[in-house]
């Protein structure tokens, strides 16, 4: 953990529909759909870059596959700074975020 995740965006055929590309998965091989409006309750990675993304107020809908997230962008909004907060998820080393110690995954 604390090791970047890489990101690519992309756009696809649907205008309101980007693709996020990582180095990193985050499902295995699961698919994980999020919509907007509905509470997520657990806390595995697909859910967490789901809370994060949702909680932009900019996205409809997220679907989460091993390395690959793709996002519905709600109409009038845009993905502006999407990539960067998934690029974000594992960073530890940021100003005012605590670095978690053994005793933390013990």
């Amino acid at each position: 953990m604390g090791e970047p995740v890489t990101v690519v965006q992309s756009a696809t055929a649907n205008p309101s529909r980007i693709r996020f590309e990582t180095n990193r998965s985050f499902t295995g091989m699961g698919h994980e759909r999020y919509l907007d409006g509905e509470e997520i309750l657990g806390d595995r990675p697909p859910d967490a870059v789901a809370k994060a993304l949702l909680g932009t107020g900019q996205l409809d809908a997220v679907h989460v596959y091993q390395q690959t997230i793709t996002v519905t962008v709600s109409a009038g909004k845009t993905a502006d700074g999407l990539k960067e907060i998934i690029e974000s998820l594992y960073t530890y080393y940021k100003p005012g975020v605590r670095v978690p110690t053994e005793a933390d995954f013990a």
